[in-house]
Parts: C-alpha cells; sequence; structure tokens
C-alpha cells in the first residue's frame, strides 16, 4: 500500500463528548458495512442512499490503494481481509490513546471555559484510568460550574502527582483488604498519610478477566492463564497502574507465579480500553480489566474482584471552592444513576469524605520494628 499521510482535526459543537470517539467517514462506513451485513444495509443505517455509500467507498479505495469490499454474484458486500485489519488497528490505536486525547480534550475545554466564563472553578484531577469519570467531569460542568482538567494515570502515578503538588486531587482503587502484608500496603502506603490526606467516595466496580466472545479458551480462574497444555496469550497492564498491583495481589494470593504466564511482563497496555482493545482484536487471549471495557467491545467478562473506586486529596483543600464542587457533583442523583447503568458499577458513598484508616483497614496495620521505634510512654495521635 502506498504511503498516507494522517490528518487530525477536531471542532467546536454544543453537546459533549468522552473516550477517543474520533470521527472519521472511511470508519464510519467500514463499520457500519461490517455491522450491518451489507452496503444497502450500511446506507439505510447511517441515512444515506445506496449510491453514495458505495462512491465514497469506492473514494476510500482510490486513496489507500487496497479494495475495502468484495461481493460475488448473488451475495451482499463483505469487508475485505484489509479493511478488517484496517478497523481492528484503528480501534486499537484509539483505545491506546484514550488519556492522551482525553487529557488534550480537558485542556481545550479548560482554554474555552477560561475565554466563555472566567467564573467557573478549575479542578486538575490525576486518576487511574475509569469509564465513569469522564461521566463526571461532564455533569460536572453542566450542572456545578465545575470544570476538571482530568489526567489518566496509574495510580501510584496519580498519588504521586498529589504528593508532588501537580495536581488538587487524585483517583485510585484498591480491593476490600484488611491484612497489612499485601502488594497495595506495601505499594500505597508510603503515599497516602492519615490527617495529610482525605478520601471521597466515588464508586465500586468489578475487575475480571477480559476474554474473547464464547471464551473459546474456556478460561475461568488466573490459574488457566499459567496452564502449560493450554497457552494464553495475556496482555497485561503496566507497572503502577491499580490493575496491575491487583493481579499481582491475586497471583500472590492464590500462590501462582507471574513468569508463567505468557507476557506477562512484556505485553501491557495503559487502559482498560486498549486491554480489551486488544482481545477484540485477536492480538491476546485474555487481559485483566472493568466489565464496561470487556462490555463495550462484546468480549465476555469473568469477574474476579469488586473494588472501590476513591478520590483523594489534601486535608487544607478539601473546603475549598473546587472541591466542595466535586463532592457536590458526585452525590448528585443524576451523575448516580447514569453511573448505575453502567456494567459492573455502582455507586458507593459517592461524594462522602471517608475515614482513610477504616476505608483502607490496612492502615491500622504496623511492623514490629515500628512498633518498637516508638518511646515507652508515646502514644500514637488520633487516625
Amino acid at each position: 500500500m502506498r504511503s498516507r499521510g494522517i490528518h487530525l482535526q477536531y471542532s467546536f459543537r454544543a453537546d459533549g463528548q468522552r473516550g477517543a470517539d474520533i470521527e472519521n467517514p472511511l470508519f464510519t462506513l467500514l463499520s457500519a458495512v461490517r455491522e450491518h451485513g451489507s452496503i444497502q444495509h450500511a446506507a439505510t443505517a447511517l441515512g444515506a442512499s445506496y449510491r453514495h455509500v458505495w462512491g465514497s467507498l469506492k473514494q476510500w479505495q482510490d486513496v489507500l490503494g487496497e479494495p475495502l469490499v468484495s461481493w460475488s454474484q448473488g451475495q451482499p458486500a463483505r469487508l475485505t481481509p484489509f479493511a478488517e485489519r484496517l478497523l481492528w488497528a484503528e480501534a486499537r490505536a484509539r483505545a491506546k490513546l484514550v488519556p492522551h486525547i482525553e487529557a488534550l480534550r480537558a485542556e481545550l475545554e479548560r482554554v474555552m471555559a477560561e475565554a466563555l466564563d472566567g467564573s467557573q472553578q478549575l479542578l486538575t484531577v490525576f486518576a487511574s484510568h475509569d469509564l465513569a469519570l469522564p461521566l463526571l467531569r461532564e455533569r460536572a460542568a453542566a450542572d456545578h460550574g465545575l470544570h476538571i482538567d482530568l489526567r489518566f494515570a496509574g495510580s501510584m502515578d496519580a498519588l504521586r502527582a498529589l504528593s508532588e503538588g501537580r495536581c488538587a486531587v487524585a483517583g485510585f482503587h484498591v480491593p476490600p483488604l484488611s491484612e497489612g502484608g499485601n502488594v497495595f500496603a506495601r505499594g500505597l502506603k508510603p503515599l497516602l498519610k492519615p490527617g495529610r490526606h482525605k478520601l471521597i467516595g466515588c464508586v465500586q466496580r468489578w475487575q475480571g478477566l477480559m476474554v474473547a466472545k464464547g471464551n473459546p479458551l474456556q478460561i475461568a480462574t488466573l490459574a488457566d492463564l499459567g496452564d502449560a497444555r493450554r497457552p494464553v496469550r495475556f496482555v497485561n497492564r503496566q507497572a503502577g497502574s491499580g490493575t496491575r498491583l491487583l493481579t499481582d495481589h491475586l497471583l500472590q494470593q492464590q500462590g501462582l507465579e507471574p513468569g508463567r504466564i505468557a507476557a506477562y511482563f512484556d505485553a501491557t497496555e495503559d487502559s482498560h480500553l486498549a486491554v480489551a482493545a486488544a482481545v477484540a482484536s485477536g492480538v491476546a487471549d485474555a487481559g485483566m480489566g472493568i466489565e464496561a471495557a470487556a462490555r463495550e467491545f462484546g468480549l465476555d467478562f469473568i469477574p474476579l474482584m469488586q473494588e472501590a473506586y476513591y478520590l483523594v486529596c489534601l486535608a487544607d483543600v478539601l473546603d475549598t471552592p473546587a472541591v466542595t464542587l466535586l463532592r457536590q457533583a458526585l452525590a448528585d442523583p443524576a451523575w448516580q444513576a447514569a453511573v448505575q447503568q453502567m456494567p459492573g458499577y455502582r455507586t458507593a458513598d459517592a461524594g462522602e469524605v471517608l475515614s482513610l484508616v477504616r476505608a483502607l483497614p490496612w492502615w491500622n496495620f504496623r511492623s514490629p520494628k515500628a512498633r518498637a521505634a516508638l518511646s515507652p510512654g508515646a502514644q500514637l495521635l488520633p487516625r
């Protein structure tokens, strides 16, 4: 195929947008043909004529230098193998870029908000990847006068950004644990300090294994990923992400060695949607992620753990106007109702300020060395 340049553009509209839905007429056409099974049915679904759709496909074939549809006498048109590969490659690329596109969109929205209404509150949030937060950002802007500058990062990276003053609020997620010797305690405890940090309730969501529709490899547990008799191509999340911590924790809990899982340390993606796209495109057989991402790509989902997603800020900013508006947006029944419609999600204490040591019980555990360091008459400060 001849080399072709890629041109990106954006526009301003009255309605908002989430995710990485960058519109392109070629992929809209190809998706319609694949979904509806023929050019005629695709044209009907798009509200266009058969001649218009067929002419557009011919033009794109000329631009790309490759056939996009094939047909035989008496049979409806079908996408060519090249067109199928192109569709999946574009879907994977968009899924990979979700955090970056969201960040660009947030920055452009911030610029527009400042230009149109200087009174709107601005709040910078670094957060672990989640599908409910873009919806929160949309509702906060529309109903509460709050512009959320949302930047996706791994849980640990988000908390580091908070400690370094690069954001006012961070988002991270943890499973319901009580013991102190888990990977979450080791990774997150140094970044969260009772008294200094305040937790804000957000959502609960299911994490599990995403597999192809119909689960052709009959994967049921994490142990199945390392079965030598049935090699499974696994796509992991990046180091430092909360989902990677969860996967490490579950493997440790079950006495499984990560090294037994193919590509555990090598094949990684930066978001739930990117993992789902890799499985849906056939690049991988399984990956860990949230149920909503699996359903978005038509995958089967094997639930493993329900976890809590929290927002956290420094105590001295909890009652600032921007964080107060954030808590109001979280408590808004309209936003909560929308989240409840998302697969695997439910709201829990949304907008409520929570005790860090109650929400994260492993903070009550102190090492023998730490206990010995206390002077004989010392007392622990209230936490």
